[in-house]
C-alpha cells in the first residue's frame, strides 16, 4: 500500500481538536436536498434512508452509516454525501432503527455489531437499484463508516 503525505494545513482556529470537533457538531450548517425512503427489513421493522444525487446522472453510489446516536442529518454526513455529489456520485445516508425521528414498530434497537440491516439495506441498492459492486462493469462501490 502506498505512503500518501497530506498537504493539508487547518486554519488557525481549527488546529484544536476541540475546536473543530464543536464547530462541527455545533455551529456547521449543511443545505443538501435529500429524498428519503423507507426500506422494509427482513424481521418486519424499517430503516429510512436518505438519498442525495449527484446533478448529472451517476452510476455511482456512496453508502454513509451515521455514528452512536446520530442521523443522516447530522453535518457529517450531510457534508460527506455533498462531497461525493460534487463529485458526481450519489448518495445514500442511513438512518439506523430509531434514529430517523420515528419510533420503530419492533422493540429491538441498532448497535454497531448488529449487520443484518445493513445486509438489507444492500441488498435493496442491489435489487431495487440495480447497484453492483466496483468488479462489476466498472461501477463504484463504497462503503464508509462513521
Amino acid at each position: 500500500m502506498p505512503i500518501l503525505t497530506s498537504t493539508y494545513k487547518p486554519k488557525f482556529y481549527f488546529k484544536s481538536g476541540f475546536v473543530s470537533t464543536i464547530y462541527s457538531g455545533l455551529v456547521r450548517k449543511i443545505y443538501l436536498e435529500q429524498e428519503r425512503e423507507r426500506l422494509t427489513l427482513s424481521d418486519g421493522d424499517f430503516i429510512d434512508l436518505d438519498w442525495s444525487f449527484s446533478p448529472k446522472k451517476s452510476n455511482a453510489c456512496i453508502v454513509l452509516l451515521h455514528g452512536l446516536e446520530g442521523h443522516a442529518q447530522r453535518p457529517y454526513l450531510t457534508g460527506a454525501a455533498k462531497l461525493f455529489n460534487e463529485n458526481e456520485i450519489d448518495a445514500v445516508s442511513v438512518n439506523f432503527r430509531g434514529c430517523s425521528g420515528e419510533i420503530n414498530t419492533k422493540f429491538r434497537s441498532y448497535h454497531s455489531g448488529a449487520t443484518e440491516d445493513l445486509v438489507d439495506i444492500v441488498q435493496h441498492l442491489i435489487s431495487e437499484k440495480n447497484m453492483k459492486p466496483s468488479t462489476l462493469k466498472g461501477l463504484v462501490w463504497e462503503l464508509i463508516l462513521f
